[in-house]
């Protein structure tokens, strides 16, 4: 999409807010925002597929909703091992490349600029996104395939509750220095505010609510269960 370009102290022309954000070696996208979209879809889509089909092929024994929480932690370890991770390698020169997950990351930019100004709140929560919740999203796949419930249900929740903390200082951050210094990260468009940053963030503080709630009814019937054999063998 197109935005006005604003110039900063630096010299550089870029459209991102706040205005006077410096975002050295800027160079605006060269391939159309739908191609982008589409060639980043098909990725997600082909490692999701990858990740459907050896899990079944591994465990014929898998059901539909099974299937769904596979969808979603591959969706997770793909976003955050090769998105994210792109951006932790890359996040003081993505904004003047043109590789495709840069451009991904100066299109989202436009609704929060943090991400092309290298700010360290976000190399830094990006980079425990990549060593921690995208290995363990990758692992709860493998337990639950490999029908090891007891260590699913526990990567299951060690990841939902990352992913709720994240989201909470992510967005609590950013509401903060809005609120408290005046500084809009995010254009004034609709699509930039409602569609990127709120919109495409918002699975990941519903998803796993969800994902926490199964994990808490499998437990209550594990200790059930357990309660049940301890008063057997006491006789009760």
């Amino acid at each position: 999409m197109s935005s006005t370009p604003y110039s900063t102290l630096d010299g550089v022309s870029h459209p991102y807010y706040p205005t006077s954000a410096g975002v050295p070696h800027y160079a605006a996208n060269t391939t159309p925002l739908f191609t982008i979209l589409f060639s980043f879809g098909g990725l997600i889509a082909g490692f999701i597929g990858f990740c459907l089909g050896v899990s079944r092929y591994v465990n014929p024994r898998l059901q539909k909703g099974e299937m769904g929480v596979i969808s979603w932690f591959a969706l997770c370890g793909f976003l955050h091992l090769f998105f994210e991770g792109y951006f932790v390698l890359n996040h003081a020169t993505m904004a003047g490349s043109q590789d495709l997950f840069a451009q991904l990351w100066k299109e989202y930019g436009l609704s929060d600029s943090r991400y092309l100004t290298a700010d360290p709140f976000m190399v830094w929560i990006e980079t425990l996104t990549l060593l921690l919740w995208g290995p363990l999203s990758l692992l709860t796949i493998y337990f639950l395939v490999t029908e090891q419930t007891a260590l699913r249900h526990i990567t299951q929740i060690v990841v939902c509750i990352g992913h709720l903390y994240g989201v909470a200082l992510y967005y609590g951050t950013c509401h903060y220095i809005e609120k408290y210094q005046g500084l809009q990260y995010s254009r004034p468009e609709w699509v930039y505010y409602w569609g990127y940053y709120a919109g495409m963030n918002a699975p990941w503080a519903v998803v796993p609510v969800l994902l926490l709630w199964n994990s808490a009814k499998e437990m209550k019937k594990a200790f059930r269960v357990a309660d049940g054999e301890g008063a057997v063998k006491k006789g009760l």
